[in-house]
């Protein structure tokens, strides 16, 4: 690891103002220990306008975590010492700070494993330095959202959490989805991350409180769903990946 590399990271704690309207821009900690992806992500997430500070085990990105409290934690499954699961395990129990998990391509179950425990997000190596960014941003903004906004909007979909109702804008004209509870709580999960497919297993865990209920039990609140959005003509909003699950797409 270059002596440049080290002497930025340790400085990093520093307040950093960005360009635009001199606003602080969002710390994110990288955790990981491949100093090659460490120093090519770090570049990436630095051209976007993010502070950034790396650790290289579990116990020196949790004390990081602790002095420094960055926006998001970007953190790696293989990790010396406290290994990612660990560490992520102790940054939930500290409250609710954003976690994007990185892990091996040859372990898809780890996905799911991260997703249960309380990460935002998981990603596998390779993973272009442009998707981490971008994931990276849509986390950051959700989560400066999430503090105030209580609507959700995907394309001509609107999610009003607090009263649990749902519409979609089509020319000018509000259309109300008349949704069973099940049904908004499916919409308004995924809404909360469009574009990203989410498996029967990730539904169940998030919308059934933990009920034990099959698989085609969620195929078919789905598919009453994706009804219900066509007959307020948006059609082609929720779509089926096959073999992998369900995604809302940006537009109808």
């Amino acid at each position: 690891m270059s002596e440049r590399l080290r002497f930025r990271w340790i400085s990093a704690a520093a307040p950093v103002m960005a360009a635009a309207g001199g606003a602080m821009s969002s710390l994110i900690l990288i955790a990981d220990d491949d100093r090659e992806s460490v120093e090519t992500l770090d570049a990436a997430l630095r051209r976007d306008g993010l502070r950034t500070v790396v650790a290289e085990d579990g116990e020196q990105a949790l004390d990081l975590h602790a002095r420094l409290k960055p926006d998001l934690v970007l953190l790696a499954v293989a990790l010396p010492g406290r290994d990612g699961w660990d560490v992520l395990g102790e940054l939930r129990r500290r409250g609710d700070t954003p976690v994007v998990m990185i892990g091996a391509p040859d372990q898809p179950h780890h996905r799911l494993q991260a997703l249960r425990i309380g990460a935002d997000d998981h990603l596998v190596r390779p993973t272009a330095p442009v998707e981490v960014v971008a994931r990276i941003q849509s986390i950051l903004r959700r989560a400066a959202g999430g503090r105030t906004a209580k609507v959700l909007r995907v394309g001509p979909l609107e999610v009003q959490l607090e009263n649990y109702m749902a519409a979609v804008m089509k020319a000018g004209e509000r259309r109300r989805l008349d949704l069973t509870l099940t049904e908004f709580r499916i919409l308004a999960h995924m809404a909360r991350t469009p574009l990203r497919v989410f498996s029967r297993g990730e539904i169940m865990q998030a919308c059934f409180d933990n009920q034990a209920v099959l698989e085609r039990t969620i195929d078919s609140h789905v598919s009453h769903l994706r009804r219900k959005l066509e007959g307020a003509d948006a059609a082609g909003l929720l779509t089926n990946v096959r073999g992998v699950g369900y995604r809302l797409e940006a537009e109808a």
